[in-house]
């Protein structure tokens, strides 16, 4: 599933391409791409045809386009699989295979969502007021955002992030560190790509109960997702295959730089240690016996 670097770069790449548009038509193909807006596809259609996308945010992994209607606005939910498109007024190329909706723009371009395994989604949601009054989300001031994002923590990338508050809540919890890292409602934007690489920059491993850290331990890996999701951002994002493409379609190029996720067997780049593999809640965990030793059985 796509991450804060990646849906950041398609926030930007939305911001420079699409704002200040009209909507002159939508087309929606199948019923999945409308399943979370109240009203379906026929009401999906009607609220955006004529309105003009004023502003991109974004929240976690959360990216939405502001309308010209006070308080109303289009979530895009890439799921495990979405893109977004922009076609530019020439575009002569075909529709994509797994097209599901595309909005014509007033400049002859068009926007269109793309996803092969249809967990993504469009809505035009109702916005409410922010629990801390400030912005939804970076992108715009608005203090506002979709009530589906509601209970999305912000990440560690935006100003508005209270880190000493995220620090003690982290604490307070009785988890292990990457579940902390998973859980969209303490700190939002990390996947299991993401919060690998960070246990792996901070030399802690995922299964340190939070409880039992240390405040400097806390800083440590915070600092460390932070760096690792700026670096990841710098880079595009992180693209396996060709499902996680920015707004132009081109892929990102992080994966060259990752130090412990999917590198099983290869040697860690700090100590030359082979980087272990373990489950990981019907997923996979990347990390370093060296560096990063796993917590004894009991031990807080």
């Amino acid at each position: 599933m796509p991450e804060l670097p990646e849906v950041e770069t398609v926030r930007a790449g939305l911001a420079g391409h699409v704002l200040g548009r009209r909507v002159i038509d939508v087309h929606v193909h199948g019923t999945r791409v409308a399943r979370r807006h109240d009203g379906g596809e026929a009401d999906l259609v009607g609220r955006l045809r004529g309105r003009t996308l004023t502003a991109a945010v974004r929240r976690g992994k959360f990216c939405w386009l502001l309308l010209d209607e006070p308080g109303e606005a289009l979530l895009l939910h890439l799921g495990m699989s979405g893109q977004i498109l922009v076609r530019s007024a020439d575009h002569g190329e075909p529709a994509a295979p797994h097209l599901r909706a595309r909005l014509d723009l007033d400049d002859g371009s068009a926007l269109d969502f793309v996803d092969q395994r249809t967990f993504g989604y469009l809505a035009v949601p109702d916005l409410v007021p922010t629990a801390d009054g400030g912005p939804g989300g970076l992108g715009s001031d608005v203090p506002a955002l979709p009530a589906q994002v509601a209970h999305i923590a912000r990440d560690l990338l935006d100003p508005w992030l209270d880190r000493v508050a995220l620090a003690a809540a982290i604490r307070r919890r009785r988890t292990e560190l990457k579940r902390a890292l998973l859980d969209q409602t303490l700190v939002s934007g990390i996947g299991n790509i993401y919060a690998d690489e960070s246990l792996w920059r901070a030399r802690l491993h995922g299964a340190r109960p939070t409880d039992a850290l240390r405040p400097v331990e806390v800083a440590r890996v915070l600092d460390a997702a932070a760096e690792v999701l700026a670096a990841a951002l710098a880079a595009g994002g992180t693209s396996f295959d060709a499902m996680y493409v920015d707004v132009d379609g081109a892929s990102g190029w992080f994966e060259r730089e990752l130090a412990a996720y999917g590198r099983a067997g290869l040697p860690c780049p700090r100590c030359g240690t082979p980087i272990r593999r373990e489950s990981f809640a019907n997923r996979s965990s990347y990390s370093c016996p060296r560096c990063q030793p796993r917590p004894r059985r009991g031990a807080r």
